[in-house]
């Protein structure tokens, strides 16, 4: 047994510094009520904050005894024992809010550190696992769960899959995993633990509070408030694989204008360029893009274009990228991560990356950007592909300016949203909206909407997507969408699929961003056999006359909840606070509506209860307590704490008003 000397530990400045058996542990205020922990064998602590802010200046406290150390930041407080184990408290509890394991004989200690080869480690941390422990946030996931209490999840980002290491626990804290390393954590019934599989350092920021938003406001805080959205961005986003010409794509936004429909952003999809890499567009297919932002501008319209990360080796910019090492390498073998097709390509193409965890690189990619597309007026920008897609995952294999894939492969989409937010300030804009495949701790700041990826065209999907949403709320990014009718496998004279597409539209009017998209008759089942250029019509009145004047109906609702809608995201701007979020987190003391997984909230007022069944006609909705609820459609209203059946026909999604709230859900 070793016990500890008064020189295990020190203080430096607000820093509480333990040294022991080569390991060195830091311990500092990070914010209110916040703490910020880093651990390593190294000689010398790595000072990387990677996307952690800097904090501003707060009143902490220190002690220093023979076998224990204690530091204190606002409500929060960490005890530091002769092993180096660290536990949270709050205010004056001796209850442990949150604590590292206790060490035994014969077992792992709190913090493990093994060579994973040259000067990076494989660490990992563990915590006590509290039985009644419900868990949240970690990104978004495919599962289908919210409460991810018993989940092993993957520290990486893949098509669909996002992982943003905020962990929010119903005990009161939240616990940021600041690491961008390729790992897992384990949220297992005998301990959670942390593991990354080559880092420099253990670190991760606990932070207190009496409810979810206010863990979200010092994760905010901690790692940035998103902007204000902007005004337009709350309106309806049309866009699908794809529209392959000018001519094309505009018809469209003339034929929304005609009708007299809402449209606020259309979207020109991927090989709407040369090539991979040249960013720029195809001048046969779209010959006067000046021309076109114009027009659209005229009738309201925004233009987004699709950007990738991706590299041709035909491209006019490969060489010089390559030339100047700024694209990804690889360690062993051939520097070709991508495989698919592009632009006038009848067969695949091996790609490269470009690695814009370099700053020459962003600025390089921002010059083409800037030539090429901002100069023609548009200023709305869709990250695809930015996890980065590859065709094999294999991280350690991979060479960033920033180091090893498996020690940063996290910071990839970070880096192309800062890529273009840093852009886009540089020339003056304010109102900056990327949309990504992938996002990071931080994310949010850069103005990055995250959409939940190439997911199929089924009733299952749209399940997983309520709860991938709601988790995603809890990871601190409030701008959140779906492709609406899922992405693969949508027959659009399909009746089954009519259904599912207006309830997933229904649904999607009331996500933080209102976006239609995906590859209408692609096989579900064989993804890969269709044609990757080609896809079918995906507009509101593609589906038959009665799918047509629902969503028309539904166009408008979102129309006439704007205002509203910008309430909110002036709220979530100021405090961190989701406008789409899972009913615990505005009731938290109603164990019924903690259990509640396929509702949700839409800003404090307004109850979402969307249809997830085939042929359903009602669906049985729980009511939180301490409230009443207004039936948004019959004006009924009912008292909280209890179940009920309602009435669902296709045309309606079932929706209800808190305590009296008015919102313009029906048309005067």
């Amino acid at each position: 047994m070793t016990l500890a000397s008064q020189s295990d530990f020190s203080q430096h400045g607000q820093r509480l510094v333990w040294r022991q058996r080569g390991q060195t542990l830091w311990v500092e205020p990070w914010g209110c009520d916040c703490l910020r922990v880093r651990a390593t064998i190294a000689p010398e602590m790595p000072l990387r904050d990677w996307t952690l802010l800097q904090p501003p200046e707060s009143q902490s406290h220190t002690t220093l005894d023979r076998g224990e150390a204690r530091i204190t930041s606002g409500r929060l407080s960490a005890s530091v024992d002769g092993r180096g184990r660290v536990r949270f408290f709050r205010d004056d509890s001796k209850e442990p809010l949150l604590e590292e394991i206790a060490y035994r004989t014969n077992h792992p200690p709190s913090r493990t550190f093994n060579s994973f080869g040259g000067d990076l480690l494989h660490a990992t941390a563990s915590f006590t696992a509290w039985d009644d422990e419900q868990i949240y946030g970690l990104g978004q996931r495919r599962h289908g769960l919210l409460d991810q209490k018993g989940c092993v999840l993957e520290l990486s980002h893949r098509n669909s899959e996002v992982s943003i290491p905020l962990m929010v626990s119903n005990r009161g804290y939240g616990l940021l995993w600041n690491n961008p390393a390729v790992g897992r954590v384990e949220l297992g019934r005998t301990r959670t633990r942390w593991v990354a599989e080559a880092t420099r350092a253990i670190d991760y920021v606990v932070m207190a509070g009496d409810s979810y938003a206010d863990v979200l406001q010092r994760y905010a805080d901690a790692t940035g408030h998103p902007p204000v959205l902007p005004e337009w961005a709350a309106g309806f986003w049309q866009c699908k694989l794809r529209y392959k010409t000018q001519d094309e794509l505009m018809e469209v936004a003339r034929e929304h204008h005609r009708r007299g429909m809402p449209l606020s952003v259309i979207v020109a999809d991927y090989f709407h360029w040369t090539k991979m890499g040249d960013w720029q567009f195809d001048s046969e297919c779209w010959p006067d893009p000046q021309g076109m932002v114009r027009e659209l501008e005229e009738m309201g319209v925004r233009l987004m274009v699709s950007i990738w990360p991706t590299v041709n080796p035909d491209s006019e910019n490969f060489e010089e990228l390559n030339h100047r090492g700024l694209l990804v390498h690889t360690e062993r073998g051939l520097n070709r991560l991508v495989d698919f097709t592009d632009s006038r390509a009848d067969h695949k193409v091996t790609s490269a990356l470009l690695d814009v965890t370099n700053p020459e690189a962003r600025g390089f990619l921002w010059s083409k950007v800037r030539e090429n597309y901002y100069r023609h007026g548009i200023r709305i920008w869709w990250l695809d592909a930015i996890e980065p897609e590859m065709s094999t995952y294999d991280h350690d294999n991979l060479r960033y300016h920033l180091g090893n894939g498996q020690e940063v492969a996290g910071m990839y989409p970070f880096e192309q949203q800062r890529a273009f937010y840093e852009g886009m300030q540089g020339e003056g804009e304010s109102e900056i909206v990327t949309l990504g495949r992938a996002a990071f701790a931080g994310s949010q700041r850069l103005g990055a909407a995250l959409w939940s990826g190439d997911i199929h065209s089924t009733w299952d999907d749209l399940r997983q997507q309520v709860r991938a949403g709601l988790n995603t709320a809890m990871s601190g990014i409030p701008w959140w969408t779906t492709d609406i009718g899922g992405f693969f496998g949508g027959q659009v004279e399909d009746e089954g699929f009519r259904e599912l597409l207006v309830r997933w539209f229904q649904y999607g009017t009331f996500c933080p961003l209102f976006r239609l998209h995906g590859w209408r008759n692609s096989s579900l089942e064989h993804p890969e056999s269709s044609d990757p250029t080609q896809g079918g019509p995906n507009e509101v009145w593609s589906y038959g006359e009665r799918v047509y004047q629902i969503l028309c109906e539904y166009l408008h609702l979102r129309e006439r909840i704007r205002p509203y809608i910008m309430g909110q995201m002036r709220v979530a701007s100021e405090t961190g606070s989701p406008v789409m979020r899972p009913l615990l987190f505005d009731f938290s003391q109603d164990r019924l509506a903690v259990a509640c997984d396929d509702q949700f909230m839409f800003g404090p007022e307004l109850m979402v209860a969307p249809v997830l069944e085939p042929s359903a006609v009602q669906r049985s909705v729980y009511l939180p307590a301490d409230a009443a609820w207004l039936d948004a459609w019959t004006g009924e209203t009912l008292p909280g704490g209890q179940r009920v059946d309602v009435a669902a026909p296709l045309e309606r999604i079932p929706l209800f008003l808190r305590d009296g709230a008015q919102l313009p859900i029906q048309p005067f």
